[in-house]
């Protein structure tokens, strides 16, 4: 949670940071890389996860088909990754198959 109040030292902004840091590189799953952490994108862990994660969606339509109207969400790692991306990108990435 972002804090209300302004921090009264600078160490107490430097560890609040840090902390935040933290949660958002190796906690935090992000949608736009596939549900996984930066970190684990960054180290190229993200590659087996989604792999696993198919497989694991793929599994499951396949014991309960009627629970699915179409194919399993898109679980690949993307080639880019953009940071508040343009609408034009956007719809050139939803094209592509995996936004």
């Amino acid at each position: 949670e972002y804090p209300q109040k302004p921090f009264k030292t600078r160490e107490e902004a430097q560890a609040w940071v840090d902390g935040f840091s933290d949660w958002y590189n190796d906690e935090h799953l992000h949608s736009a890389i596939g549900f996984v952490t930066p970190s684990a994108r960054h180290h190229g862990h993200d590659t087996a996860q989604l792999a696993a994660r198919r497989r694991v969606y793929e599994a499951a339509k396949r014991r309960h088909p009627q629970r699915w109207t179409g194919a399993v969400r898109c679980w690949e790692s993307p080639a880019e990754v953009y940071l508040n991306p343009s609408k034009l990108t956007r719809s050139r990435l939803e094209m592509e198959g995996c936004a």
